[in-house]
Protein backbone atom coordinates (compact mmCIF):
# COMPACT_ATOMS: atom_id res chain seq x y z
CA UNK A 1 0.00 0.00 0.00
CA UNK A 2 1.54 3.53 -0.86
CA UNK A 3 2.36 6.06 2.15
CA UNK A 4 3.15 9.48 2.57
CA UNK A 5 6.55 9.60 4.33
CA UNK A 6 8.14 12.45 5.89
CA UNK A 7 11.75 12.50 6.42
CA UNK A 8 13.17 14.49 8.29
CA UNK A 9 16.88 15.86 7.91
CA UNK A 10 18.25 16.40 3.69
CA UNK A 11 21.55 14.74 4.15
CA UNK A 12 22.80 11.52 2.47
CA UNK A 13 20.73 9.09 4.38
CA UNK A 14 17.54 11.51 3.85
CA UNK A 15 17.79 11.51 0.79
CA UNK A 16 19.07 7.71 -0.35
CA UNK A 17 16.28 6.81 1.61
CA UNK A 18 13.63 9.12 -0.11
CA UNK A 19 15.16 7.70 -3.26
CA UNK A 20 14.12 4.51 -2.46
CA UNK A 21 10.83 5.02 -1.04
CA UNK A 22 9.73 6.74 -4.09
CA UNK A 23 11.25 4.29 -6.75
CA UNK A 24 8.62 2.23 -4.56
CA UNK A 25 6.22 4.00 -5.47
CA UNK A 26 5.49 5.79 -1.80
CA UNK A 27 4.78 9.75 -2.03
CA UNK A 28 7.71 11.37 -0.11
CA UNK A 29 8.94 14.43 1.61
CA UNK A 30 11.68 15.66 2.57
CA UNK A 31 12.01 18.12 5.25
CA UNK A 32 16.01 20.02 5.41
CA UNK A 33 16.78 22.88 8.10
CA UNK A 34 20.02 24.18 5.37
CA UNK A 35 20.83 22.90 2.03
CA UNK A 36 20.79 19.48 1.49
CA UNK A 37 23.91 17.64 1.84
CA UNK A 38 25.36 20.83 3.23
CA UNK A 39 26.65 18.50 6.71
CA UNK A 40 28.75 15.62 7.19
CA UNK A 41 27.18 14.53 3.89
CA UNK A 42 29.04 16.43 1.43
CA UNK A 43 32.10 17.00 3.44
CA UNK A 44 33.08 12.67 3.48
CA UNK A 45 35.82 11.54 2.03
CA UNK A 46 33.78 8.91 0.45
CA UNK A 47 35.18 5.75 0.95
CA UNK A 48 33.40 2.44 0.48
CA UNK A 49 35.83 0.12 2.39
CA UNK A 50 34.39 -2.18 5.43
CA UNK A 51 37.04 -4.60 5.44
CA UNK A 52 39.88 -1.53 5.86
CA UNK A 53 37.55 0.22 8.93
CA UNK A 54 36.40 -3.02 10.57
CA UNK A 55 39.52 -4.78 11.41
CA UNK A 56 38.61 -6.16 14.60
CA UNK A 57 35.31 -8.54 15.12
CA UNK A 58 32.64 -9.74 12.95
CA UNK A 59 29.50 -8.50 13.83
CA UNK A 60 25.76 -6.87 13.22
CA UNK A 61 27.62 -3.85 11.78
CA UNK A 62 30.17 -5.34 9.73
CA UNK A 63 27.58 -6.61 8.05
CA UNK A 64 25.21 -3.89 7.32
CA UNK A 65 28.96 -2.11 5.81
CA UNK A 66 29.33 -5.13 3.81
CA UNK A 67 25.99 -6.00 2.42
CA UNK A 68 25.77 -1.60 1.60
CA UNK A 69 29.18 -1.96 -0.14
CA UNK A 70 27.28 -4.97 -2.36
CA UNK A 71 24.27 -2.99 -3.18
CA UNK A 72 26.73 -0.05 -4.61
CA UNK A 73 27.42 -1.11 -8.35
CA UNK A 74 23.81 -0.76 -9.36
CA UNK A 75 22.73 1.68 -6.66
CA UNK A 76 25.11 4.35 -7.92
CA UNK A 77 24.19 2.98 -12.04
CA UNK A 78 20.61 3.67 -10.57
CA UNK A 79 21.04 6.91 -9.39
CA UNK A 80 23.23 8.29 -12.42
CA UNK A 81 20.33 7.21 -14.48
CA UNK A 82 17.57 9.02 -12.71
CA UNK A 83 19.25 12.18 -11.97
CA UNK A 84 21.12 12.22 -15.32
CA UNK A 85 24.45 13.76 -13.93
CA UNK A 86 27.62 11.72 -13.48
CA UNK A 87 29.90 11.26 -10.39
CA UNK A 88 32.93 9.65 -9.56
CA UNK A 89 32.88 5.62 -8.39
CA UNK A 90 35.99 4.04 -7.94
CA UNK A 91 36.77 0.83 -7.91
CA UNK A 92 40.26 1.59 -6.63
CA UNK A 93 41.52 -1.08 -3.98
CA UNK A 94 42.67 -0.34 -0.84
CA UNK A 95 45.95 -0.70 0.96
CA UNK A 96 46.05 -0.98 4.37
CA UNK A 97 49.41 -0.17 5.61
CA UNK A 98 51.54 -1.39 8.96
CA UNK A 99 54.76 0.10 9.55
CA UNK A 100 56.13 -2.06 12.21
CA UNK A 101 56.92 -6.36 12.26
CA UNK A 102 54.43 -6.77 15.33
CA UNK A 103 51.85 -5.65 13.58
CA UNK A 104 51.94 -8.52 10.63
CA UNK A 105 50.42 -10.80 13.42
CA UNK A 106 47.07 -8.41 13.26
CA UNK A 107 47.31 -8.58 9.64
CA UNK A 108 47.28 -12.18 9.64
CA UNK A 109 44.67 -12.71 11.85
CA UNK A 110 42.06 -9.97 9.76
CA UNK A 111 42.70 -11.87 6.62
CA UNK A 112 41.66 -14.88 8.50
CA UNK A 113 38.29 -13.71 9.54
CA UNK A 114 37.21 -11.45 6.74
CA UNK A 115 38.10 -14.42 4.37
CA UNK A 116 35.26 -16.42 5.63
CA UNK A 117 32.81 -13.63 4.62
CA UNK A 118 34.05 -13.79 1.09
CA UNK A 119 36.70 -11.23 0.95
CA UNK A 120 39.50 -10.91 -1.23
CA UNK A 121 42.37 -10.44 1.20
CA UNK A 122 46.13 -10.48 -0.28
CA UNK A 123 48.78 -9.30 2.37
CA UNK A 124 51.91 -8.00 -0.07
CA UNK A 125 55.16 -7.19 0.88
CA UNK A 126 58.81 -6.05 -0.41
CA UNK A 127 58.93 -4.84 -3.96
CA UNK A 128 55.17 -6.43 -4.62
CA UNK A 129 53.96 -3.96 -2.76
CA UNK A 130 56.34 -1.25 -3.85
CA UNK A 131 54.89 -2.16 -7.49
CA UNK A 132 51.37 -1.77 -7.22
CA UNK A 133 51.73 1.64 -5.23
CA UNK A 134 55.40 2.71 -5.99
CA UNK A 135 55.01 6.43 -4.14
CA UNK A 136 54.70 4.65 -0.71
CA UNK A 137 57.76 5.18 1.76
CA UNK A 138 59.42 2.12 2.47
CA UNK A 139 58.82 2.65 6.12
CA UNK A 140 55.69 0.51 5.39
CA UNK A 141 56.60 -3.11 5.71
CA UNK A 142 53.07 -4.78 4.55
CA UNK A 143 49.70 -4.25 3.57
CA UNK A 144 46.46 -5.74 2.96
CA UNK A 145 45.26 -5.30 -0.53
CA UNK A 146 41.39 -5.69 -0.76
CA UNK A 147 40.93 -5.37 -4.37
CA UNK A 148 36.81 -4.97 -3.83
CA UNK A 149 36.97 -1.44 -1.97
CA UNK A 150 35.98 1.28 -3.80
CA UNK A 151 35.60 5.03 -3.00
CA UNK A 152 32.57 7.59 -4.36
CA UNK A 153 33.42 11.49 -5.07
CA UNK A 154 31.06 12.58 -1.92
CA UNK A 155 30.08 15.81 -2.74
CA UNK A 156 28.66 15.07 -6.33
CA UNK A 157 26.93 11.83 -5.22
CA UNK A 158 25.11 13.69 -3.10
CA UNK A 159 23.92 16.08 -5.94
CA UNK A 160 23.07 13.40 -7.89
CA UNK A 161 20.89 12.07 -5.23
CA UNK A 162 19.36 15.18 -4.77
CA UNK A 163 18.55 15.35 -8.48
CA UNK A 164 17.55 12.30 -9.03
CA UNK A 165 14.98 12.69 -5.80
CA UNK A 166 13.35 15.84 -7.91
CA UNK A 167 13.12 13.78 -11.26
CA UNK A 168 11.17 11.27 -9.24
CA UNK A 169 9.19 13.50 -7.96
CA UNK A 170 10.02 13.65 -4.23
CA UNK A 171 9.29 16.73 -2.82
CA UNK A 172 11.85 18.45 -0.95
CA UNK A 173 11.72 21.95 1.71
CA UNK A 174 15.17 23.15 2.42
CA UNK A 175 16.23 26.11 3.97
CA UNK A 176 13.46 25.87 7.11
CA UNK A 177 15.40 26.79 9.28
CA UNK A 178 13.63 25.18 12.26
CA UNK A 179 11.35 22.19 12.21
CA UNK A 180 9.20 20.78 15.08
CA UNK A 181 7.55 17.98 15.48
CA UNK A 182 3.70 18.86 16.40
CA UNK A 183 1.96 15.45 16.43
CA UNK A 184 3.15 12.24 15.76
CA UNK A 185 0.97 9.65 18.05
CA UNK A 186 -2.63 9.41 16.43
CA UNK A 187 -1.17 11.79 12.86
CA UNK A 188 2.09 13.00 12.06
CA UNK A 189 2.06 16.78 11.55
CA UNK A 190 5.47 18.92 11.12
CA UNK A 191 5.92 22.30 11.46
CA UNK A 192 8.15 24.62 9.54
CA UNK A 193 9.40 28.10 11.41
CA UNK A 194 7.26 29.70 8.68
CA UNK A 195 4.49 28.22 10.21
CA UNK A 196 3.86 25.75 7.01
CA UNK A 197 3.02 22.28 8.23
CA UNK A 198 3.31 18.90 6.52
CA UNK A 199 1.39 15.56 7.16
CA UNK A 200 2.25 11.98 6.36
CA UNK A 201 2.06 8.85 7.33
CA UNK A 202 5.33 7.78 8.56
CA UNK A 203 8.30 9.68 9.69
CA UNK A 204 11.69 9.04 9.31
CA UNK A 205 14.52 10.32 11.27
CA UNK A 206 17.41 11.29 9.84
CA UNK A 207 18.70 14.37 11.04
CA UNK A 208 22.18 13.31 11.96
CA UNK A 209 24.05 15.27 14.18
CA UNK A 210 21.42 16.63 15.50
CA UNK A 211 18.85 13.91 16.12
CA UNK A 212 19.74 14.19 19.98
CA UNK A 213 17.42 17.33 20.27
CA UNK A 214 14.22 15.35 19.12
CA UNK A 215 14.71 13.11 23.02
CA UNK A 216 12.08 15.20 24.57
CA UNK A 217 9.63 14.78 21.35
CA UNK A 218 9.98 11.09 21.60
CA UNK A 219 10.66 10.60 25.40
CA UNK A 220 13.99 8.29 24.37
CA UNK A 221 17.42 8.91 24.81
CA UNK A 222 19.15 9.73 21.13
CA UNK A 223 22.85 9.68 22.37
CA UNK A 224 23.83 11.20 18.87
CA UNK A 225 27.31 13.58 19.45
CA UNK A 226 28.80 15.69 16.74
CA UNK A 227 31.65 14.87 16.33
CA UNK A 228 34.17 17.42 14.18
CA UNK A 229 36.11 15.35 11.47
CA UNK A 230 39.33 17.66 9.79
CA UNK A 231 40.32 16.75 6.25
CA UNK A 232 42.95 17.89 4.05
CA UNK A 233 43.42 17.94 0.05
CA UNK A 234 46.47 17.84 -1.86
CA UNK A 235 47.08 18.44 -5.68
CA UNK A 236 48.87 15.60 -7.18
CA UNK A 237 49.29 14.19 -10.38
CA UNK A 238 46.74 11.43 -11.75
CA UNK A 239 47.30 8.82 -11.42
CA UNK A 240 50.22 9.61 -9.09
CA UNK A 241 48.49 7.20 -6.30
CA UNK A 242 46.51 4.58 -7.38
CA UNK A 243 44.89 2.93 -4.35
CA UNK A 244 43.18 4.02 -1.11
CA UNK A 245 45.70 4.02 1.85
CA UNK A 246 44.75 3.51 5.57
CA UNK A 247 46.79 3.29 8.18
CA UNK A 248 46.81 3.55 12.38
CA UNK A 249 47.31 7.34 12.02
CA UNK A 250 44.87 8.51 9.07
CA UNK A 251 43.41 7.54 5.45
CA UNK A 252 44.05 8.72 1.62
CA UNK A 253 42.20 8.78 -0.90
CA UNK A 254 43.12 9.46 -4.80
CA UNK A 255 40.41 11.34 -6.63
CA UNK A 256 39.93 11.61 -10.67
CA UNK A 257 40.06 15.54 -10.40
CA UNK A 258 43.53 15.28 -9.38
CA UNK A 259 42.96 15.54 -5.21
CA UNK A 260 44.51 13.33 -2.76
CA UNK A 261 42.12 13.52 0.25
CA UNK A 262 44.15 13.24 3.87
CA UNK A 263 41.86 12.70 6.76
CA UNK A 264 40.84 12.63 9.28
CA UNK A 265 41.57 14.37 12.55
CA UNK A 266 38.98 13.92 14.87
CA UNK A 267 37.93 16.16 17.66
CA UNK A 268 34.88 16.89 20.21
CA UNK A 269 33.53 20.54 19.60
CA UNK A 270 30.19 20.86 19.45
CA UNK A 271 28.38 21.96 16.27
CA UNK A 272 31.56 23.93 15.13
CA UNK A 273 32.71 22.99 11.17
CA UNK A 274 36.12 25.29 11.62
CA UNK A 275 39.49 23.83 11.28
CA UNK A 276 42.30 24.50 13.69
CA UNK A 277 46.09 24.36 13.50
CA UNK A 278 46.47 21.59 15.46
CA UNK A 279 44.62 19.30 13.21
CA UNK A 280 45.74 19.81 9.92
CA UNK A 281 49.02 20.09 11.32
CA UNK A 282 49.13 16.50 12.54
CA UNK A 283 47.42 15.19 9.02
CA UNK A 284 50.16 17.06 7.29
CA UNK A 285 52.77 15.75 9.71
CA UNK A 286 51.30 12.16 8.63
CA UNK A 287 50.68 12.69 5.21
CA UNK A 288 54.45 13.56 4.89
CA UNK A 289 55.25 10.36 6.43
CA UNK A 290 53.33 8.06 4.04
CA UNK A 291 54.02 10.04 0.62
CA UNK A 292 57.58 11.38 1.13
CA UNK A 293 57.12 13.19 -2.29
CA UNK A 294 54.82 15.20 -0.57
CA UNK A 295 57.21 16.77 2.15
CA UNK A 296 57.52 19.88 0.27
CA UNK A 297 53.70 20.35 -0.46
CA UNK A 298 51.05 21.79 1.21
CA UNK A 299 47.26 21.14 0.92
CA UNK A 300 45.57 23.53 -1.49
CA UNK A 301 42.11 22.54 0.61
CA UNK A 302 41.23 22.28 4.30
CA UNK A 303 37.84 21.86 5.33
CA UNK A 304 35.58 19.90 8.24
CA UNK A 305 32.54 18.35 8.44
CA UNK A 306 30.43 16.80 11.75
CA UNK A 307 30.10 13.36 11.94
CA UNK A 308 26.86 11.82 13.81
CA UNK A 309 28.45 9.63 16.39
CA UNK A 310 26.39 7.18 18.89
CA UNK A 311 27.22 6.30 22.19
CA UNK A 312 28.27 3.05 21.04
CA UNK A 313 29.33 3.38 17.61
CA UNK A 314 25.99 1.98 15.94
CA UNK A 315 23.88 3.56 13.88
CA UNK A 316 19.72 4.35 15.19
CA UNK A 317 17.77 2.13 12.55
CA UNK A 318 14.33 1.14 13.05
CA UNK A 319 10.84 1.43 14.01
CA UNK A 320 9.66 2.44 17.99
CA UNK A 321 8.58 -0.28 19.69
CA UNK A 322 5.09 1.36 20.36
CA UNK A 323 5.11 3.61 17.47
CA UNK A 324 6.06 1.82 14.13
CA UNK A 325 4.99 4.92 12.29
CA UNK A 326 8.61 6.27 13.82
CA UNK A 327 11.49 5.00 11.71
CA UNK A 328 15.07 6.02 13.18
CA UNK A 329 17.72 6.00 10.30
CA UNK A 330 20.47 8.19 12.14
CA UNK A 331 23.74 8.36 13.94
CA UNK A 332 25.35 6.75 11.11
CA UNK A 333 29.07 8.19 12.36
CA UNK A 334 31.93 8.21 9.86
CA UNK A 335 29.89 5.66 7.39
CA UNK A 336 27.25 8.01 6.07
CA UNK A 337 28.26 7.50 2.71
CA UNK A 338 28.87 3.71 2.69
CA UNK A 339 25.38 2.84 4.41
CA UNK A 340 23.58 4.99 2.44
CA UNK A 341 21.87 2.22 -0.55
CA UNK A 342 21.52 -0.51 2.51
CA UNK A 343 19.57 2.37 5.13
CA UNK A 344 17.73 3.02 2.81
CA UNK A 345 16.41 -0.81 1.45
CA UNK A 346 15.92 -1.52 5.04
CA UNK A 347 13.90 1.93 5.74
CA UNK A 348 11.87 1.13 2.81
CA UNK A 349 11.45 -2.70 3.76
CA UNK A 350 10.60 -1.76 7.15
CA UNK A 351 7.94 0.33 5.88
CA UNK A 352 6.68 -2.09 3.55
CA UNK A 353 6.99 -5.16 6.18
CA UNK A 354 9.33 -7.17 4.11
CA UNK A 355 11.59 -9.67 5.76
CA UNK A 356 15.00 -7.83 7.01
CA UNK A 357 17.74 -8.38 4.70
CA UNK A 358 20.48 -7.29 7.30
CA UNK A 359 19.95 -8.29 11.03
CA UNK A 360 18.96 -4.85 12.62
CA UNK A 361 18.49 -5.95 15.95
CA UNK A 362 21.22 -4.22 17.39
CA UNK A 363 20.73 -1.09 15.81
CA UNK A 364 17.10 -0.65 17.84
CA UNK A 365 16.54 3.19 18.31
CA UNK A 366 15.14 2.52 22.07
CA UNK A 367 18.58 0.41 23.10
CA UNK A 368 19.83 3.29 25.26
CA UNK A 369 16.63 3.20 26.93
Amino acid sequence: MQEHVIILGGGVIGLATAFELQRRGHQVTVLEKVQCGGQASGAAAGMLAPYSEIGEDVDDFFDLCLASLKLYPDWQREVKAVSKQDFEYSNSGSLHAVFHEADLLGLEARQRWQREFGAEAHILEGAVLQKIEPELTDQVIAAMYYPEESHIYAPDYVKALETACRNSSVRIYDQLEEVTVKQWKEQIILQSKDGRKFTGDRLVICSGAWSQELEGTFGIRIPVYPIRGQICAYEIPVPKVKHIIFSSQGYFVPKANGSLVAGASEDIAGFKTDITEKGIARLENWTKKVFPFLSSKQPFHKWAGLRPATQDGYPLLGKLANDPQIIFATGHYRNGILLSPVTAHAVADLIENKKEQVRLTSFHPERFN
